[in-house]
């Protein structure tokens, strides 16, 4: 007698499980996933507000903004018939599954839309059914509403998304949406694989809950700081390029008020406005970049940071552009970002 067997293999990694003696090898052969986060000019873009547009879709690739993600994935599965102790493939189906999900800046609850094409099928493979849950973590739950349908038709399904009661100042660590994707029919052993989505997390830092994509940038304006402004624009023209959203390597949020006090003290500690500055009311030493990063103080080369003299009204309209940023992108702890100077 044969026995039948699906292997499914879709886009991202499953180790192989070791057969009783005896019986087949059953393996899936699993392809990786690009990730592609929004360029820094679309970072740089979304200095006001969040983005406007969905991330864009593209086969084989994860596609993230700070607050949308479509994720499209290529799915096969191999039907096997073990026969006289030899393993042999008599069907597949490939089909491809797309995953829409737009976070909201003001609200810790969301929804996620996707959508699995009709299969494309050869010997075996038809009449498979398959099923899809999603299941997501660290506060947030999620509900899947989909039933199990045959790969011969196309289908689609959604996903809601609640979280927890979160006091001020809360942030819930990062996170990612598990997918897994059952198959089965009549007289074969059912199978299942899946993936994850990019990551993200849900806080309520500053009174306000909300979600955001944590690997995708976004942007701080220095526009407007004369002198703020200034100091970074001659960095840059010297070759400084960090937080540079022109082909610069983003910069990092730091939430640590020991390590910013350590920064600010490393390059600005001690240090009086010289005469001039004085009489021009410049009198507060501000750095680049910022003390609040993972890349302040002393971190960098001497090439890749500086110090400005600025009034403290200056240093104040920072504080309230920076802080008017982090709020409804949601910028927390090791978040890349860049500043446009």
């Amino acid at each position: 007698m044969a026995a039948g067997l699906l292997v499914p293999a879709a886009a991202a990694s499953q180790a192989a499980v070791e057969p009783p003696a005896g019986s087949a090898v059953i393996q899936a052969d699993i392809a990786p996933v690009a990730v592609q986060t929004a360029s820094p000019a679309t970072a740089a873009g979304a200095v006001a507000g969040a983005p406007a547009a969905n991330a864009t879709c593209r086969v084989d690739t994860i596609s993230i903004n700070r607050f949308s993600e479509c994720e499209w994935a290529t799915v096969r599965v191999n039907v096997v018939r073990v026969i006289n102790g030899v393993p042999r493939q008599v069907g597949t189906a490939t089909f491809t599954a797309r995953h829409s999900m737009t976070l909201q800046s003001k609200s810790a609850n969301w929804s996620e839309k996707f959508q699995l094409s009709k299969a494309r099928t050869t010997g075996e493979g038809k009449g498979i059914t398959v099923n899809v849950t999603a299941t997501a973590g660290n506060g947030t739950s999620a509900k899947t509403h989909y039933g199990p349908h045959l790969l011969d038709t196309g289908s689609s399904g959604s996903v809601t998304y609640t979280t927890g009661a979160m006091r001020k100042g809360r942030i819930n660590s990062k996170t990612q949406t598990r997918y897994v994707f059952s198959f089965t029919k009549p007289g074969y052993t059912s199978g299942s694989t899946g993936y994850k989505s990019a990551t993200w997390r849900c806080d309520n830092y500053y009174g306000t809950s909300g979600c955001a994509m944590t690997d995708a940038p976004t942007a701080v304006s220095m526009v407007g700081i004369p002198w703020i402004d200034d100091g970074i624009r001659k960095l840059r023209a010297r070759g400084g390029h960090y937080g540079d959203p022109n082909g610069g390597k983003p910069l990092h949020w730091m939430i640590n008020t020991k390590k910013k006090n350590d920064n600010r003290r490393a390059v600005c500690g001690g240090r009086t406005a010289p005469p001039d500055m004085k009489r021009a009311g410049r009198t507060y030493c501000d750095e680049y970049p910022f003390a609040s990063t993972y890349e302040g103080g002393k971190k960098l080369p001497a090439s890749q940071r500086e110090t400005t003299w600025v009034s403290p009204n200056e240093n104040n309209t920072q504080g309230a552009r920076i802080t008017n940023w982090r709020r409804p992108m949601h910028v927390m702890d090791n978040d890349p970002f860049y500043v446009v100077a």
